[in-house]
């Protein structure tokens, strides 16, 4: 019998199936299971890691909220996307990586009974760090259609309320890459104020949208600019993912809060990684940078689309996954999975637990799959399914 607090936690599956896949060693598999990427992170964090390593000040557990060039960073990363100036000393900590970042947040605004707007589908790691802080999910519907994912921003509003501790966002969303619009954030304005409750913003993948949309983040609303909290990670626009950096930055009462919690939790992050995610955050080029890696992964989504034409996947605005309902063909997403692997060397990840509606979805990730590799992927896909 777990204790308690992990009572409603399932595992997250991605685990299980990139296990499976590790352990067949086949070269012809298709690993579009979890959110490995191919797209090299930028040359500058590159060198600049080569030359921490021989840096003894970066052999160290100091500063604890994170190295002065990364918190300016951020910072100012953040700012840009705002309109809001961030003091890199009591207003930004690094973290982690993005997900010990909500994990801190979420234990610094949420008492345990309080419940956590988020939307569904959803990623599983987000429902289960709401639990684990002892907060109750409270899931708003993301419906999919022709044109993608649409969330009601009425209906998202309404389920703000007195038990409302916080507003969990992310857009583009992980695993659906619904993307968020103004119209959401004028919607929750009121509600958020009222209730006193605070919109955590995991901001790990908003430039990765597709097309002529561009990115809108709540903190940029004059309405929700003093309840906004964001959560950046270097994992995933830059593809930093073995460095394991991310940054909280928020209001000063609550970010001394935010603070506490990382250095009673993690304590510090990698020392020899921080100042390779400065020097990213502020290259001259990194917008360049991220819009040519977004670029990359649009046409591999739109390859997929193309050679799973009559298959029910529903279209990604951004991100780095795409959705298939496998309930709508008459099969489970296990099942699915299963085949896929068995039959036509998939790795795909089923979404239990991502979610109330989450089961009834096979993700696929195209992040680390060159075109030239999806080519057969329809007939792989008749051979497990058809």
């Amino acid at each position: 019998m777990p204790v308690s607090r992990l009572r409603h936690i399932p595992g997250i599956g991605v685990d299980e199936i990139g296990d499976a896949a590790d352990a067949a060693a086949n070269p012809s598999l298709l690993r579009l299971e979890n959110l490995d990427t191919d797209v090299p992170p930028p040359a500058v964090a590159r060198q600049v890691t080569h030359a921490a390593v021989e840096d003894d000040d970066a052999n160290s557990y100091l500063p604890f909220q994170g190295h002065r060039s990364l918190r300016e960073a951020a910072a100012e990363h953040v700012g840009a996307s705002t309109g809001i100036h961030y003091d890199p000393g009591r207003q930004c900590v690094s973290v982690a990586g993005g997900l010990n970042g909500i994990l801190n947040v979420l234990l610094a605004t949420v008492e345990p009974g309080r419940e956590v707007v988020i939307c569904d589908p959803i990623y599983a790691g987000l429902v289960n760090r709401i639990r684990l802080a002892g907060g109750i999910p409270r899931h708003v519907r993301c419906v999919p259609g022709e044109r993608g994912w649409v969330t009601d921003p009425g209906e998202l509003a309404a389920a703000i309320g007195p038990q409302t501790a916080a507003v969990l966002l992310m857009s583009p969303a992980m695993p659906t890459g619904a993307v968020l619009s103004r119209e959401h954030f004028d919607a929750i304005a009121d509600p958020v104020n009222r209730h006193g409750a605070w919109v955590i913003w995991d901001a790990a993948m908003e430039r990765l949208v597709f097309g002529a949309r561009q990115p809108v983040h709540p903190g940029s609303h004059p309405g929700l600019a003093s309840r906004t909290i964001t959560v950046g990670s270097a994992s995933k626009e830059l593809r930093m993912i073995g460095w394991r950096v991310g940054w909280v930055a928020g209001p000063e009462p609550i970010m001394k809060d935010v603070g506490l919690v990382g250095l009673t939790n993690v304590v510090c992050q990698v020392g020899i990684a921080q100042d390779a995610v400065a020097a990213a955050l502020r290259h001259p080029g990194a917008n360049e940078d991220v819009a040519a890696a977004t670029l990359i992964w649009q046409q591999r989504c739109e390859h997929i689309l193309d050679q799973l034409a009559g298959y029910p996947c529903i279209r990604p605005d951004g991100g780095w996954s795409l959705l298939i309902d496998c309930a709508s063909i008459g099969v489970s997403a296990a099942q699915a999975s299963q085949r896929l692997f068995a039959r036509g060397e998939i790795a795909a990840t089923p979404m239990a637990g991502w979610g109330p509606s989450g089961e009834r979805y096979l993700r696929l990730v195209f992040a680390n799959e060159p075109v030239e590799r999806l080519g057969d992927l329809r007939s792989r896909f008749d051979a497990a399914l058809a």
